[in-house]
């Protein structure tokens, strides 16, 4: 089976090391594109 990835490996890591760094997780969702609920995965 095929899966479409709907982000860029690089998108995720800026992503976590932004969290990790303590920044708000919904700011970094909206920055990125991501739903809150994709983070809780």
């Amino acid at each position: 089976m095929d899966v479409k990835k709907r982000f860029r490996e690089e998108q995720i890591i800026s992503f976590l090391r932004g969290a990790e760094a303590g920044l708000p997780v919904a700011e970094m969702c909206d920055k990125h594109g991501f739903s809150e609920a994709s983070y809780d995965l």
